[in-house]
């Protein structure tokens, strides 16, 4: 799988490039996928996005003004559902509730303490 990750005016800090390189690689080892993955990191919302979307191996995520802590738990959480769609077939559920949006958003907070708990170096940069 590759992952091509593109910078839209999205304010990240090119310092935590590699912290975001060590999420990336714990999220492909706990949800793996297998075809290649856009991340597109944005300053400001596009479509009918909220703080991220996820379509097709696309995800968007909203970054401007927000922690590196939310943006990685919004990653997390589109990950997880593309790992949902694409490896486990499964059906698009309901935004609110239901398995696929329930699951995402325990596995999106459980992913986020894993990172802090095997990176305790980054846990600081994780609450800029």
């Amino acid at each position: 799988m590759k992952l091509t990750v593109v910078h839209n005016n999205s304010g990240i800090n090119k310092k935590k490039y590699k912290m975001f390189d060590k999420f990336f690689k714990l999220l492909q080892k706990k949800f793996p996928l297998k075809k290649d993955l856009k991340i597109e990191f944005l300053g400001v919302r596009k479509d009918k996005m909220t703080t991220g979307s996820r379509l097709h191996n696309y995800i968007k995520v909203l970054c401007q003004n927000r922690m590196t802590r939310d943006i990685f738990r919004t990653i997390a959480h589109e990950w997880v559902h593309e790992h949902q769609m694409s490896i486990l077939n499964r059906e698009l559920g309901p935004d609110i509730g239901g398995k696929n949006e329930d699951e995402a958003n325990a596995y999106a907070g459980q992913i986020i303490k894993v990172f802090e708990k095997e990176n305790p170096e980054y846990v600081e940069n994780m609450y800029e």
